[in-house]
């Protein structure tokens, strides 16, 4: 499956760097994002790294994810761009 990062789990005031929203594709509901919890997301940058996260569990009730990253979590060059579920 693949889907689209886009933006860093946050509020007005902070904005938390190891946590991101991702939209799924083909998943439009809050039903269908729930069933991807504890699925592996992983996103590569250009020069081939690849930096792994895990669904923790859907964002509002469009089937949008909440992915948490163990490590530093992904850099600002990931908004917008493509990962993979697996």
């Amino acid at each position: 499956m693949k889907g689209i990062v886009l933006n860093y789990r946050g509020s007005h005031k902070q904005q938390n760097p190891r946590q991101m929203l991702v939209k799924v594709e083909g998943v439009d509901t809050k039903e269908g994002a729930t069933k991807l919890k504890n699925k592996k997301v992983v996103w590569t940058c250009s020069s081939g790294k690849k930096i792994t996260g895990i669904i923790t569990q859907p964002h509002g009730n469009k089937g949008v994810v909440r992915v948490h990253f163990r490590e530093k979590g992904l850099p600002g060059q990931a908004l917008g761009d493509k990962v993979d579920i697996e």
